[in-house]
């Protein structure tokens, strides 16, 4: 799970795919706007078939936040 969120955001934000640590704050690390959060809530959920509830994308700070996130939900 880990390595596809890290690409997807490597990708989207044009950041080396080094600097996406599941520590990485994603707004302040990776420099994700608001714009950015939304097109990586729409990827997530296309690429996975799934809706994501406002309330869990406002608690997605870190990449490790969305990934214990897909995690939790993929069991």
């Amino acid at each position: 799970m880990y390595d596809k969120v890290k690409e997807i955001l490597a990708r989207q934000l044009r950041v080396s795919p080094d600097k996406v640590t599941l520590d990485a704050h994603i707004k302040r690390d990776l420099k994700a706007d608001s714009l950015d959060i939304l097109q990586l809530l729409m990827r997530l959920e296309d690429d996975y078939g799934l809706v994501i509830p406002d309330q869990a994308l406002a608690k997605f700070e870190t990449v490790g936040d969305v990934v214990n996130y897909l995690d939790s939900i993929e069991k």
